[in-house]
């Protein structure tokens, strides 16, 4: 189509509806501050960092990759890795499948929470949702009672494992002993279409042995209960980068666990895996402010009951970088140094030094020891991008106190910039029967603007 142009847009509820106003595409985070001056915190999500790694994994991972929506249910996040593949997701509640239907008519959902409420299953059902984890003999008759027995269920016995090389134990709340999962197994291999074991080696795991073991504790429980496994599901737990935390590549843990499962695969059983953390860490930043500087102590608008859960209750070290954006300067304009309103011009400190964050609610336990490195001269006024912050960001926040943000920037330096002006002939909708991604808008009719592409860029931000 002559002239298309990807566009920002959300995508409609009915393809038949109008097209919202385009979106702003930011460039850079730096420029996110310096155009939206945001008092609140921003999330900032980078579309090639989400679809990179959903590519990735689609590549890598022999069999299904099923997306833990748990882990960032935003529906930019979502967007994004549907954009690049992903038709599996795994929902842990009635509210996420019915976020990621409204989203894409035809993905497959999979509801691998072990213990789900009567109403919940019964509905689930309904919205065509077949697959069940569970880790008791209640949860599987309450699944039998609220299908009605159906024929065509897929049911999934989660597994008790360790997680000696993670840092988020996962064991304490769910998954059966191996007695107990193979006898559900040989009950489950009566009733269901299909049967399968899942388990979780805890979040941020950074040993792919860790898995390799993990297949070999459910293999050992199908032989004992003489079951041939339709699939086996080896959950999420696939690590992030993060300061002190540097993890084995994918492929290793691909590898790894292709080896350990071999003789199931030779045998005909599929293989799942279920990426939250991995998926999305690196797709999202928050840029947060700082209200009041106390020595080595930094107050921001974002803690603990907000985005940063993991820094305050789990000790987490996420990348930090200060953000300091000076105004575009006009050619005829004279330097100036000094702070303009509410933005400060000067050249940050190159000495970088450890601080530790306070969140802005009344709770004393709403800070996070860090240390985060710094410049030295870091202060009130300042932004600060806080890295790595795509998985279970977000997503945690509560609105305790009255502190929450729902602000969104789009970082995206090679997307081409929406033009401000008006298309000669009406915006067409991509029909989702295409190649195209069903969030790509197509610009069919009008020229580029004549200011070229940077001078079109800054009219969308404006």
């Amino acid at each position: 189509m002559r002239n298309s142009k990807v566009l920002p847009f959300d995508i409609p509820r009915s393809w038949n509806s109008p097209a919202p106003a385009p979106a702003p595409i930011y460039r850079s985070v730096d420029e996110v501050a310096r155009r939206l001056k945001p008092e609140a915190p921003v999330e900032c999500v980078f579309p090639e960092a989400v679809r990179g790694q959903a590519t990735k994994f689609l590549r890598l991972f022999p069999g299904r990759v099923l997306y833990a929506v748990k882990c960032n249910p935003s529906a930019h996040m979502l967007r994004h890795m549907y954009d690049a593949g992903i038709r599996q997701f795994d929902v842990a509640s009635l509210e996420e499948a019915q976020l990621v239907r409204g989203l894409f008519p035809d993905a497959e959902m999979h509801f691998m929470h072990p213990v789900k409420s009567r109403e919940a299953i019964r509905a689930a059902y309904k919205m065509g949702i077949r697959t069940f984890s569970l880790d008791s003999t209640q949860e599987l008759m309450k699944i039998l009672e609220e299908t009605k027995s159906a024929k065509n269920l897929n049911l999934f016995i989660r597994l008790a494992v360790g997680a000696t090389a993670a840092a988020y134990d996962l064991s304490g709340k769910f998954g059966a002993a191996p007695s107990v999962a193979s006898d559900l197994l040989r009950h489950a291999r009566k009733v269901a279409h299909k049967v399968g074991i899942c388990f979780h080696v805890g979040s941020q795991c950074m040993d792919p042995a860790s898995y390799a073991g993990a297949i070999a504790r459910a293999i050992d429980v199908a032989q004992k209960a003489k079951v041939k496994l339709d699939v086996i599901d080896v959950g999420g737990g696939f690590p992030a980068f993060y300061p002190g935390m540097n993890p084995p590549p994918l492929e290793n843990f691909a590898e790894t666990i292709l080896a350990a499962a071999k003789t199931l695969l030779d045998d005909g059983t599929e293989l799942w895996c279920e990426p939250g953390r991995a998926m999305v860490a690196s797709g999202a930043s928050m840029l947060v402010r700082v209200m009041l500087r106390k020595g080595r102590r930094l107050y921001i608008n974002d803690g603990t009951y907000g985005s940063l859960f993991d820094a305050g209750s789990l000790g987490w070290r996420y990348p930090v970088r200060l953000v300091r954006p000076k105004a575009p300067v006009r050619k005829d304009a004279v330097p100036t140094e000094g702070t303009g309103k509410g933005m400060s011009v000067r050249t940050p400190s190159e000495k970088l030094v450890g601080f530790s964050f306070y969140g802005p609610t009344c709770d004393t336990l709403d800070k996070m020891k860090g240390p985060f490195l710094l410049p030295e001269d870091t202060q009130e006024g300042d932004w600060i991008e806080i890295s790595q912050l795509g998985a279970y960001g977000a997503a945690m926040q509560t609105r305790f106190n009255g502190f929450f943000s729902e602000t969104v920037a789009t970082v995206w330096p090679a997307a081409i910039a929406v033009p401000a002006v008006r298309p000669r002939r009406p915006l067409q909708l991509v029909s989702p029967a295409t190649e195209t991604s069903p969030i790509a808008l197509q610009l069919s009719a009008g020229e580029p603007s004549s200011n070229g592409h940077d001078e079109a860029v800054a009219a969308t931000l404006e």
